[in-house]
């Protein structure tokens, strides 16, 4: 049996997916709904691969990355959003990730991508060996203004843009609000923006909010 781990704020969406999975047959599937859930979980067992989502309460899935990929290096991760590969999917990948799955893509694709993972592979959608590929061969001068921003500061900016007060990200995030309104400077300033209402266009405008 293969023991998956779905980390993904939405019960409906775990149950789907759960259900997904374990219809398959050979696949045992636990759930947790938020980041420090999924930390607490991890301390006490290690499944053969974790599925996680990007945007989820008390943190990222993208940085999580960083914290599995040092602490637990043999984890496979799966990485499953709303956004398409070109925004989201290389960064899961630079990041650690060994897969990455639009949440749009057939229910097979989802086993297939387990499966996949837990043989010690990788899961990349022809959409995403594409992106990659332009990613690739694209200068860094040429690339899009947030691929230049961290995974936390991606997550603060994706936060501010929508609406959420200072004081609210630093308690999500379980920073100060000194440290927010550093992440919020580091932000304008790689972005060469002047305010919130700049960054909320941009994100729109890019199809970056956290709504997966």
């Amino acid at each position: 049996m293969i023991h998956v781990l779905m980390a993904d704020d939405h019960p409906i969406v775990r149950r789907g997916l759960k259900q997904i999975m374990t219809e398959e047959g050979g696949l045992t599937v636990d759930e947790v709904g938020t980041i420090p859930e999924l930390r607490a979980y991890l301390t006490k067992q290690c499944p053969d691969v974790l599925v996680l989502d990007v945007c989820m309460p008390g943190g990222s899935g993208l940085e999580m990355l960083g914290e599995i990929r040092k602490s637990y290096p043999k984890l496979p991760v799966l990485i499953l959003s709303a956004h398409r590969e070109d925004q989201i999917g290389v960064r899961a990948l630079t990041a650690g990730a060994r897969g990455y799955l639009n949440k749009d893509a057939a229910p097979d694709k989802l086993v297939d991508a387990v499966r996949r993972l837990y043989k010690g592979g990788r899961f990349i959608s022809a959409e995403l060996s594409d992106a990659l590929a332009d990613y690739v061969q694209r200068p860094a001068e040429g690339r899009a203004r947030h691929e230049l921003l961290s995974a936390r500061e991606l997550t603060v900016l994706r936060m501010i843009s929508a609406g959420v007060s200072t004081g609210q990200i630093a308690e999500n995030l379980h920073l100060s609000p000194k440290s927010v309104s550093t992440y919020r400077a580091r932000i304008l300033e790689k972005m060469q923006m002047k305010s919130n209402a700049e960054l909320v266009r941009y994100v729109v405008e890019h199809g970056l909010q956290g709504n997966e």
